[in-house]
């Protein structure tokens, strides 16, 4: 079982500074976490996000909520303002006070004004009140998170072409339509071509914190794109460094 937490107590790593230093860029798959404690719901939510090739952790309070966004590993948070041990709100100013400005979008059954104005003070982006629709959900983190997600929508690299839109992975001889992990995967590596990508940054930002897969997981997916790769003819290649990761290369 692969925990972001022992990763960084063992390891001591600070994965956003080790991206600055190698010039790995952040890119999609954006991670977020969702903090609601209505399970039902909760796993609801998780699966709008993962059909649109979003990655989604849930926690069901908002001390869970607190010490999760306090590891740097998520893009957006949606928090429900109603959470046994810890409100939205104080995770919200708590976040804020930290200074961390990852958007925050507002779960409430309220649909009060002057609670609305209390989290838009409180350093919100933006609310959302129970009930609501999958498509406004998605067109909110859309909107809170516009400025980081870059306008490309065609990543190139060789004679290999990602697209972001139909998540199609081509070259002149063919395409093939990724399966969600296949191409958060392939996009990661895209994105940094050279760069050596560890398997725990993968494990992070696909399979999140606290999932039962094992690392050896990330292999199997490397495989998975290894064979589309030769299908399509690429003249590039996913090369595996020992006990470092993986990187995108010209083929020799």
């Amino acid at each position: 079982m692969f925990h972001c937490y022992d990763i960084l107590k063992i390891r001591k790593l600070n994965f956003p500074q080790y991206l600055a230093e190698q010039h790995i860029r952040e890119v999609f798959p954006m991670r977020i976490l969702l903090a609601e404690d209505e399970r039902p719901l909760a796993r609801a939510i998780v699966k709008i996000f993962e059909k649109n090739n979003y990655s989604a952790d849930a926690v069901g309070n908002g001390e869970d909520a607190l010490m999760y966004l306090q590891s740097g590993n998520y893009d957006v948070a949606v928090l429900d303002i109603m959470m046994p041990k810890m409100d939205g709100i104080t995770v919200l100013k708590k976040v804020r006070e930290a200074g961390n400005r990852i958007p925050i979008l507002m779960l409430t059954a309220k649909s009060e004004i002057d609670d609305k104005v209390l989290g838009l003070d409180s350093g919100a982006n933006y609310y959302l009140t129970k009930p609501f629709d999958a498509k406004e959900l998605l067109a909110s983190i859309r909107a809170i998170t516009r400025g980081q997600t870059g306008t490309d929508s065609h990543l190139t690299f060789g004679n290999i072409t990602l697209n972001r839109a139909t998540f199609e992975l081509s070259s002149p001889t063919g395409s093939f339509r990724l399966a969600n992990r296949e191409f958060q995967m392939m996009e990661m590596l895209i994105s940094n071509p050279h760069h050596i990508i560890p398997v725990e940054r993968f494990m992070e930002k696909i399979w999140g914190c606290d999932t039962d897969a094992e690392t050896s997981v990330v292999w199997v997916y490397i495989s998975y794109l290894r064979k589309k790769l030769s299908a399509l003819h690429a003249d590039i290649q996913i090369k595996a460094s020992r006990n470092a990761g993986y990187s995108l290369e010209e083929s020799t």
